[in-house]
C-alpha cells in the first residue's frame, strides 16, 4: 500500500509542479511575445480552465497520500524533520493555490468574459506572480526531499 501512496504522491507532484514550470517558464514568455492581449488572455483562460482541475486532483492526492504515508510509517511523531518541512511547504502551497483559484482566477475569468482586457491583464499579472511563488516553493520542496535526508 505504501508504494502505491508514494507513486501517487510523486505523480501528483509532477503534474502540479511540472505544469506550473511549463506554464510559467515556457508558455508565458512565448504567449506574451507573440499574442495580442485579447488572444493571449483568452488563451490563458483556456489553459487555466484545463490545468486547474488537474491541480485540484493533484492537491487532493498530495494531501491524502502525504497523510497516508505518514500514517503508514507511524505518524508525525516518528518521521524525520525533513518530512515536517516538506508537509509544511505543501500545506502553504495548497493554501496559495486555493487563494489563486477562488480570488484572482475568478476575477480573471469574469474580466475575460466581459472582454475587460486591461482588468484581465492586471489580474493575470497577479496570478503569474503568485504561481511563480508556488513554483519556487514546489521546486524547493522537491530539492529538500533529496537534500535534507542526506544532511540529517
Amino acid at each position: 500500500m505504501i508504494k502505491l501512496l508514494y507513486m501517487l504522491h510523486v505523480l501528483a507532484t509532477v503534474v502540479w509542479v511540472g505544469g506550473m514550470f511549463f506554464a510559467h517558464q515556457v508558455l508565458r514568455p512565448v504567449a506574451a511575445a507573440q499574442l495580442e492581449p485579447p488572444v493571449r488572455l483568452r488563451l490563458w483562460a483556456g489553459v487555466f480552465g484545463r490545468f486547474f482541475p488537474w491541480v485540484w486532483l493533484a492537491v487532493v492526492l498530495l494531501l491524502l497520500t502525504g497523510q497516508g504515508i505518514v500514517y503508514q510509517v507511524g505518524g508525525f511523531g516518528v518521521v524525520p524533520k525533513h518530512v515536517h518541512v516538506m508537509a509544511g511547504i505543501g500545506y502553504v502551497m495548497a493554501a496559495i493555490y486555493f487563494y489563486v483559484y477562488f480570488v484572482p482566477y475568478r476575477r480573471f475569468v469574469a474580466a475575460v468574459k466581459a472582454e475587460a482586457w486591461p482588468t484581465a491583464g492586471e489580474v493575470l499579472v497577479v496570478i503569474r506572480r503568485i504561481i511563480g511563488t508556488n513554483l519556487t516553493l514546489g521546486l524547493l520542496n522537491i530539492a529538500l526531499v533529496f537534500v535534507l535526508p542526506v544532511l540529517m
